[in-house]
């Protein structure tokens, strides 16, 4: 301040002037930054956008290796990925390295074709529980020789209870054991500390048959177990439910007019009132057919702020704006749902575990 209003002062600058002047460039320091880090952001955007573009496999195994970071949580950038033609294929416990790696489409191609696709195998590390040490060491028994089953596994590598019931939960045993409620009964009969005798006792015991575990409930192990799902979105399972609310998927929002009042649920991945919006909260909401995304002025988010807050399922009434792309085209036009109210579904989730990335 003394360096820059006192000089101008001394150069026969009026005082006010001076001090607004300086006022001006204190409150663009607030948000603003130096041309060359806006250089180097934009670098990284478009080198970014390439990869995405061209090599989606690529991109995809690259941005869950590198979890927890950015805008999109795992189970948002599997979705895209595969929207995208990306072949996403689960954790495997006789195929899955530590992290995601590439893997031919085609078992016989070793080298896939210029340009091709690769699909991305879920790395051991989406395991919810399992510790990067017990990881490496099923990685490495298998190097040596596939294994022969749940025992072999629990053997070769070293697995304790805890381990081997995280495997079972995230169904990464199916080429072992079977579905999951298989697998859980498989490895509640290891004795991780065996004896000679108690593995040939253990080889004369009758095999028991489960009933394969149903479709949602198959999802909310994923989500539990890995923060992501390979089957059909929540919110498939529940438009029966939903129904009765009449609110409208993602994909038929899309084409509504500007002004028409509307109705969306969804899972809420983000929500943002950063302090420059002056209390006004953006909110993001994922459906089985694509996003939407809402506004909730000041005066809303104060009257509803429970389900804004605290919903993972959260269901939004309002009135849709949309504004046209360039030339009145509809690509490239920009959409959301300005909210009139909220309400809280997360009930009918069942204690499905999902996050939202809250950004205050």
């Amino acid at each position: 301040h003394e360096m820059l209003v006192g000089r101008m002062i001394e150069k026969g600058y009026d005082a006010d002037f001076s001090e607004r002047i300086f006022k001006q460039i204190q409150g663009f320091g607030e948000y603003g930054f130096p041309e060359s880090h806006a250089a180097g952001f934009a670098q990284l955007a478009y080198a970014s956008c390439w990869i995405k573009r061209h090599h989606p496999d690529a991109f995809l195994a690259a941005l869950l290796n590198s979890q927890p970071m950015g805008f999109y949580a795992p189970a948002q950038l599997v979705r895209d990925a595969r929207a995208h033609g990306v072949e996403v294929r689960p954790v495997d416990v006789t195929a899955s390295a530590g992290q995601s790696t590439l893997e031919a489409l085609a078992v016989s191609a070793s080298v896939p074709a210029p340009g091709a696709l690769q699909a991305v195998r879920l790395g051991l590390d989406r395991v919810a529980g399992l510790s990067v040490d017990a990881a490496r060491r099923i990685v490495d028994a298998r190097a040596q020789r596939a294994f022969t089953g749940a025992e072999d596994l629990t053997r070769r590598a070293a697995l304790d209870a805890h381990a081997l019931q995280c495997l079972a939960q995230a169904d990464a045993l199916r080429a072992l054991t079977g579905h999951r409620h298989q697998a859980a009964w498989a490895v509640a009969g290891i004795d991780t500390r065996p004896t000679p005798m108690l593995r040939e006792t253990r080889a004369d015991e009758r095999a028991v048959t489960l009933p394969a575990p149903a479709e949602a409930e198959e999802t909310l192990a994923d989500y539990r177990a890995l923060g992501l799902t390979l089957n059909r979105h929540p919110l498939a399972l529940l438009r029966e439910q939903l129904a009765a609310f009449r609110v409208q998927p993602a994909s038929v929002l899309r084409d509504y007019p500007n002004g028409r009042l509307a109705r969306a649920s969804g899972l809420v991945t983000h929500r943002q009132r950063p302090e420059t919006a002056k209390g006004t909260m953006f909110v993001t909401l994922e459906d089985d057919t694509g996003t939407i995304n809402a506004i909730v002025w000041p005066a809303v988010v104060d009257s509803q702020r429970k389900p804004l807050l605290a919903a993972k399922l959260l269901t939004l009434f309002g009135r849709w704006q949309r504004q046209e792309g360039p030339d009145g085209q509809a690509e490239g036009a920009v959409m959301h749902l300005v909210v009139m109210k909220a309400i809280d579904h997360s009930d009918l989730l069942q204690g499905l575990v999902t996050r939202s990335r809250d950004f205050r």
